[in-house]
C-alpha cells in the first residue's frame, strides 16, 4: 500500500507544503481574496507554520493559489483538525472552491513557487541543492560584506539570530524562485 505524503513526511521529518488551487466564480474575486488572506494569516500564526502566500490566477477563469508550508507532518496536521482553519471555512462564501490539492514533501517545497511547479515531478535532490546553493551563495556573500561590520560588536552566537531570517526571507521570496526560473530547463528537463 502507498503512503500519502504526511506519513512519508513522518518517517522522514520532513517539512510539508500544501499547494492548493481554488476556482472563483466571476465577481467574487474581491471577497475571495480577502477571505483567502483570513485563511493564511491563521496559518502563518499557527504553530509550525514556516510561510504562506496567494498567487493571483495566470488569467481569467484560472484558479487562485494558495500556498502553505509546514515545519512537518505533525504541524501540518494539527492546522488541517485546527478550530482556526475550521473557522474559515465556515466563513467561506460558497463562491469558491477547490479544484487542485497538491502535497510536496521537504525540500521540494521551496521549488513549487508557481502553480506549474507545483504540479511537476520534484527535481531530482542533488540538482535542488545546486540550485539552493546558487540562490544562497550571493546572499551569505553580500549578508558578510554589507551586514556583518555592523553586527562586530554584537557576541557571535546573535549575529546569525540577525542575519539569518533575512536571508532565509530573501532566499524564499527572491533568490529561489529567480534561479528556478533560470534554471527550470535543468531543473525540470521533462518540461522541455
Amino acid at each position: 500500500m502507498a503512503m500519502t505524503a504526511q506519513e512519508t513526511a513522518t518517517e522522514q521529518g520532513d517539512e510539508v507544503t500544501l499547494f492548493v488551487a481554488r476556482r472563483v466564480e466571476s465577481g467574487y474575486e474581491e471577497a475571495f481574496e480577502a477571505w483567502a488572506k483570513n485563511i493564511l494569516a491563521a496559518a502563518c500564526a499557527h504553530e509550525g507554520n514556516l510561510v504562506t502566500g496567494l498567487l493571483r490566477p495566470a488569467g481569467p477563469g484560472e484558479p487562485w493559489h494558495l500556498l502553505l508550508h509546514f515545519r512537518d507532518a505533525g504541524a501540518f496536521r494539527a492546522w488541517q483538525a485546527s478550530p482556526a482553519r475550521a473557522a474559515c471555512f465556515e466563513k467561506a462564501d460558497g463562491h469558491h472552491h477547490e479544484v487542485h490539492r497538491h502535497e510536496i514533501l521537504g525540500m521540494e517545497g521551496w521549488f513549487a513557487t508557481t502553480p506549474g511547479a507545483a504540479q511537476r515531478r520534484p527535481p531530482v535532490r542533488w540538482r535542488m541543492a545546486v540550485a539552493s546553493t546558487i540562490a544562497i551563495a550571493p546572499l551569505v556573500v553580500a549578508s558578510a560584506v554589507l551586514i556583518a561590520p555592523y553586527l562586530a560588536g554584537l557576541p557571535v552566537p546573535v549575529r546569525p539570530l540577525v542575519t539569518a531570517p533575512l536571508i532565509s526571507g530573501l532566499m524564499t521570496y527572491a533568490a529561489l524562485p529567480l534561479v528556478t526560473r533560470w534554471l527550470r530547463r535543468w531543473l525540470f528537463p521533462a518540461d522541455k
